[in-house]
């Protein structure tokens, strides 16, 4: 169902909308997350310490699929909020040619790369052969994954948050199905994992195609191009940033996963289902800033910018209530969220995740902020400052994890390096929206 959001009450509006993506978010975790509870409680301690080892780089491939999604359906929703049927086609067929080509290419950089990814992570060799499976059976997978996200990107800029949530549904329960079937019935330890998120991503991608195409269709409008050098300039001043954002935050948790890596199996494997746990709280408060980019830029494509703060009062509502459930659970029960990944008796990994958790949590208001904040500048097109406040966060994270890791002899000086970075990148994205409220929303 496509929808305008440039009608219409703000906060009816942005719930409306927002829900079933953060519920879509609630199945996509389940893909990462059930590969490591299956690793960790039917394989063992080294599988979870393995598949923990790869995430960081398959976050990178996630961080640019996210990015071009981003990115695209900033400009789609512009057109969409201007009407401009033909631009807006053109825009949507550039972008998944583009995407397609540019997973193609990735795909074959990782697997030559794949093995020396790891060995720049110090990833110990009791954990290497596994974590090398399964990274390049992901990596296969790419072109799945980058189509999936764009088509979900050109659902979301037509307004229509519920047909991502379908396929996400139905494609998160074959993987949990096909992980059981792969790792207890045929015995394919970590391989099956990997080859259960690789069927149900792909068969989820090529109906998520299908179904954009046919709602493409029944947009009346002129001609218009298949493809377009000049669309894809227009796409790439906003998706190349969105890219290099999520990368580089990516980038910096491969650095930070190496240091983590220093402090041996244990540490990497209560570091791997406590980051899975972090991810989903911290994915949940990015879906929500990723409503307000599209309500942002189909708004401004409209010419409706007094519309903007009014669906900001409406957010922080809607942040404090996704981010208390996350606080909750993390702060007051985290021996429990970690006994989902490791046996009980794992009490060594259980303890690494624990103080993690319970570090990092108490600041989830302000990352969801922040990322909430950083929805509206990338939705009004304002990269700068979006870019800026997501440096900072990067910078400080990495190097305060390093020196505080260093200084305290402790894997603890690295999940300190978390709430530093987030209180202040937030701050830096609430000044750049002011200013850019009193510049223009004005």
């Amino acid at each position: 169902m496509i929808t305008d959001l440039t009608k219409g009450k703000p906060s009816k509006v942005l719930w409306s909308f927002s829900i079933p993506m953060l519920l879509s978010v609630v199945f996509q975790q389940l893909y990462n997350i059930v590969d490591s509870v299956v690793a960790g409680k039917f394989i063992g301690a080294l599988a979870l310490a393995a598949v923990g080892a790869s995430y960081p780089i398959t976050m990178i491939f996630m961080a640019i699929a996210t990015g071009a999604n981003v990115g695209a359906a900033v400009v789609i929703s512009q057109l969409f909020g201007a009407k401009n049927f033909e631009k807006l086609k053109t825009s949507i067929f550039t972008s998944v040619i583009s995407i397609v080509v540019l997973a193609a290419v990735l795909s074959v950089i990782g697997v030559v790369s794949c093995g020396g990814m790891l060995g720049m992570l110090n990833t110990p060799d009791n954990i290497f052969a596994d974590s090398k499976v399964y990274l390049n059976i992901y990596i296969a997978g790419l072109i799945f994954l980058f189509l999936y996200n764009i088509c979900t990107g050109v659902f979301t800029a037509l307004g229509d948050s519920r047909t991502p949530l379908y396929f996400l549904i139905a494609s998160s329960v074959g993987n949990i199905i096909l992980d059981l079937v792969f790792v207890i019935v045929f015995d394919m330890g970590v391989a099956g994992v990997a080859w259960a998120t690789f069927i149900a991503q792909g068969i989820s991608s090529l109906l998520a195609f299908t179904v954009m195409l046919k709602r493409i269709r029944s947009i009346k409008s002129g001609k218009y191009k298949k493809f377009s050098f000049r669309m894809l300039r227009n796409i790439s001043r906003i998706a190349v940033p969105s890219i290099l954002q999520q990368s580089f935050v990516s980038v910096g948790n491969l650095f930070i996963q190496s240091r983590v890596n220093s402090f041996g199996s244990d540490v990497i494997a209560g570091y791997s289902a406590a980051i899975k746990l972090n991810t989903f709280a911290i994915t949940s408060f990015g879906t929500l800033g990723n409503a307000m980019s599209s309500y942002t830029a189909q708004n401004t494509g409209a010419g409706k910018l007094y519309r903007i703060p009014q669906g900001l009062k409406a957010a922080f509502i809607m942040l404090i209530i996704v981010a208390l459930p996350f606080f909750t659970a993390y702060f007051i029960f985290p021996n429990t969220m970690m006994r989902v990944f490791v046996n009980s008796g794992e009490n060594g990994i259980i303890d690494v995740g624990r103080m993690f958790l319970r570090i990092a949590s108490p600041f989830y208001f302000i990352a969801a902020i922040k990322l909430t904040i950083d929805g509206i500048l990338r939705g009004a097109g304002q990269m700068k400052a979006f870019m800026a406040s997501t440096f900072a966060d990067l910078l400080l994270r990495v190097i305060l994890a390093y020196v505080l890791s260093y200084a305290l002899n402790s894997e603890i000086g690295i999940w300190l390096s978390w709430p530093v970075g987030w209180s202040i990148a937030a701050a830096l994205s609430a000044v750049c929206y002011l200013m850019l409220y009193k510049k223009k929303l004005r």
